[in-house]
Parts: C-alpha cells; structure tokens; sequence
C-alpha cells in the first residue's frame, strides 16, 4: 500500500465531503489522537493510578492467577 497515494485519495475525498455527521466524527477522532488520556481523567484516578504503581514498585501486588482463584472461589466458578 502506497501510504502518501492513500493519503491523497483521502483528502480528495474529504474535500468534497459534505455530510456534517461524518465531518464531526473525523473532528472527533482528530481531538482523540491530539489528546493525552492523563490529562482527560480526574485527578482522583490519576492519584489512584500513582498509588497503585507505586505499590507495584513497593512489590506489593498478586498475580493474576491468585485473582483468578479469589474470583473462582467468591463466585463458586
């Protein structure tokens, strides 16, 4: 796949494009990718986030199959 070639048809495409609804979704998607997710979370999750790294660091974490078996025996699974 010519990527610059795709890139082209694209553009050409979108220059006569004139559905408002697919125009606001590209809109979308352009502020999606230019946005950082840290900055678009509240900082109560940011806080819970750095707590959790930091008792990973601290090696303070179980492994996935302990959850699993915590899981399996809460539920009777």
């Amino acid at each position: 796949m010519d990527i610059q070639a795709e890139k082209l048809r694209l553009i050409e495409w979108f220059a006569g494009l004139n559905d408002v609804k697919t125009i606001k979704e590209f809109i979308t998607l352009k502020k999606s990718k230019e946005a950082d997710w840290w900055d678009e979370i509240s900082e109560n999750e940011r806080l819970t986030i750095k707590q959790g790294l930091a008792e990973l660091d601290r090696g303070e974490s179980i492994s996935h199959e302990e959850v699993m078996k915590e899981v399996r025996e809460k539920y009777n699974l």
